[in-house]
């Protein structure tokens, strides 16, 4: 049988469409933030969502530490904002000009279609990443707009 290379697996898995979120946290220096769209609801009974987090993720150690962590999804437009997240930017950084509340502890973006709070129930390995599942404790509708989606290597 023929070994999948990584990146042929990451381009054919590009075919498959996923929202784009910011998952965020808050730390003892304050909120933390990163692009992820490897996230999905996991159950309704107990309400449950699932986030991977890759292992270097800054996010991660502080979801780790601080045991909650949101999920913003984002909408179309909103580019600009799923790049920042997702670069190596200090967080201080990254959260500088970006309008925020904290629910519960919980960084909540202003402007995003939605977001959920999750308390952290368990860390899963997952190879190069690590699986997150929150139970959740608030979810929320924000505006009526098209999300922004992650589809062959491009914002769409």
């Amino acid at each position: 049988m023929k070994v999948v290379e990584p990146q042929r697996f990451r381009d054919v898995m590009g075919h498959f469409a996923t929202g784009v979120t910011v998952v965020t946290a808050t730390g003892p220096d304050g909120p933390v933030g990163m692009t992820a769209n490897a996230v999905c609801s996991l159950s309704l009974d107990p309400l449950l969502a699932l986030v991977c987090f890759d292992n270097g993720a800054r996010t991660l150690r502080v979801v780790r530490e601080q045991r909650r962590f949101g999920i913003n999804v984002l909408a179309a437009g909103q580019q600009e904002l799923a790049r920042l997240f997702a670069s190596k930017v200090e967080e201080s950084e990254k959260f500088a000009g970006v309008q925020h509340t904290v629910h519960e502890g919980i960084p909540v973006i202003e402007g995003t279609l939605a977001w959920v709070g999750c308390t952290l129930e368990q860390l899963i390995p997952g190879g190069d990443h690590t699986i997150g599942l929150g139970a959740v404790i608030a979810a929320e509708k924000a505006a009526e707009r098209d999300p922004l989606i992650w589809y062959r290597g491009e914002y769409r």
